[in-house]
């Protein structure tokens, strides 16, 4: 925990640095673990809405406000989502000649999701000015930290050229591509 503040009505807020227990898009909420130990977290769908994502992968680390509540205590607002991206170069044969510097040095290009089955493992989204598809697989997206993506949901890709046309590297939201470019 980082600190605690209280709002105008009086309630605490505290920081929280967790983890992703475990968030179902489908049902519209999960539950986040604190770093510090305590109850789980309850994270609602509207609350990850309003940070600019629609899912958090399982394992992803985590910052959040709560507070407690009569239910418990609850996320208010996400602060950060750190993707779980490791060191090492993806599991995907289309990486593995390239370093995680090699990755992270591509530019986050803003791009919209035209389909994505994360039962199936993979979707495709469109770079904004281009009309090559880019293939997403679900591994990609859960290393980002994601778990699912919506049908023209906005998005910002790290494209690479694979052997079968291009593909995603990294998937982040596009809140987090506007601040790399302003800075923010």
């Amino acid at each position: 925990m980082w600190g605690r503040k209280l709002d105008a009505n009086g309630n605490v807020t505290l920081r929280i640095d967790g983890t992703v227990k475990w968030f179902d898009p489908g049902r519209g909420f999960g539950f986040v673990v604190s770093e510090d130990g305590g109850p789980d977290i309850l994270l609602h769908a509207n609350v990850l809405r309003n940070f600019g994502q629609s899912s958090v992968a399982d394992g992803a680390k985590i910052s959040i406000l709560a507070q407690t509540t009569q239910r418990g205590v609850q996320a208010v607002e996400v602060v950060a989502v750190e993707s779980v991206i490791s060191t090492d170069s993806p599991g995907l044969d289309d990486f593995k000649s390239l370093s995680a510097e090699d990755l992270r040095s591509t530019p986050l290009e803003p791009a919209r999701v035209k389909w994505f089955n994360k039962d199936k493992g993979f979707g495709f989204a469109n770079v904004f000015g281009g009309t090559d598809d880019v293939f997403i697989h679900v591994e990609v997206l859960r290393a980002s930290g994601l778990a699912d993506l919506q049908p023209g949901e906005a998005v910002a890709l790290r494209v690479i050229d694979g052997r079968r046309g291009k593909m995603a590297s990294e998937v982040s939201t596009w809140e987090t591509a506007l601040n790399d470019r302003t800075g923010g």
